[in-house]
């Protein structure tokens, strides 16, 4: 996907900037890690590219103002991965905070987060409820996990999770070359052995065997060798069209 220069907030000056936000626009706030593990075969990068796509794929169907990717999260099941960056929780909350604030401050009403994490949803709705409660502002908030589900009827393995054949598909489709699909192996660690209940359980990314729910022997849970870019097409392109509807659904009654 070609980026949408302009609704780039990092591309304009402050008063092209400015007079967005005076006009009222819908501000995106796009979380994608620059640098967390996805596997021998995507980059550390894969969720700063999916954020960047998805908000790409929005600005072509609605006028939007997009913020800065905040590229450090919490991930706290891939810390011990070489290259991968992890914030505690607290810190996360309150980059969020300062960042989501700002804008605010600086006059921003219509918000809305894109945020390519799993682990960093329960922080992020911490931070959007504490900010309403101080503000009034409503920030809202979608998750990639709840994004593009009827797409990925269509994919192969037998469950995903992470570095799997949906992100595999994903990045093959917007970013080939930074694919080694030669490295793209099935691993489910011991996940379809796993009990199911209705009760959360948190876990971590292990390399070793007896590490129960948490192993995983390549940082991946799933089956990126069933990846193709078409089946990533069809997922980016379900999940821009749940953003949109979402967006205008939100601020249809703003004008």
């Amino acid at each position: 996907m070609t980026e949408i220069h302009d609704a780039w907030m990092e591309n304009l000056a402050w008063p092209e900037v400015a007079r967005r936000i005076e006009d009222g626009a819908t501000i995106l706030v796009p979380i994608g890690a620059a640098a967390k593990e996805h596997g021998p075969h995507l980059p550390l990068k894969t969720d700063y590219l999916l954020a960047c796509d998805l908000c790409n794929r929005v600005a072509t169907q609605i006028p939007v103002l997009i913020a800065p990717v905040v590229c450090f999260g919490y991930y706290p099941a891939f810390r011990h991965y070489p290259g991968s960056q992890h914030l505690s929780s607290d810190s996360f909350q309150a980059l969020l905070h300062e960042i989501i604030g700002g804008l605010i401050g600086q006059g921003a009403q219509r918000l809305a987060v894109v945020n390519t994490g799993v682990s960093t949803e329960a922080p992020l709705r911490i931070v959007v409820r504490e900010i309403y409660e101080e503000t009034g502002v409503r920030v809202h908030s979608a998750d990639i996990r709840t994004l593009g589900r009827k797409a990925e009827a269509g994919l192969s393995q037998k469950l995903g999770g992470h570095g799997d054949e949906a992100e595999t598909s994903m990045i093959l489709r917007i970013a080939p070359a930074l694919v080694h699909m030669d490295r793209a192996v099935e691993d489910y660690g011991n996940a379809l052995k796993a009990k199911q209940t209705v009760f959360y359980q948190p876990t971590v990314f292990s390399s070793d065997p007896d590490s129960g729910a948490d192993f995983s022997a390549t940082g991946v849970r799933g089956d990126p060798s069933q990846a193709t870019a078409e089946k990533g097409e069809a997922i980016l392109s379900a999940m821009a069209e749940e953003l949109v509807a979402g967006l205008q659904a939100l601020f249809a009654q703003d004008g």
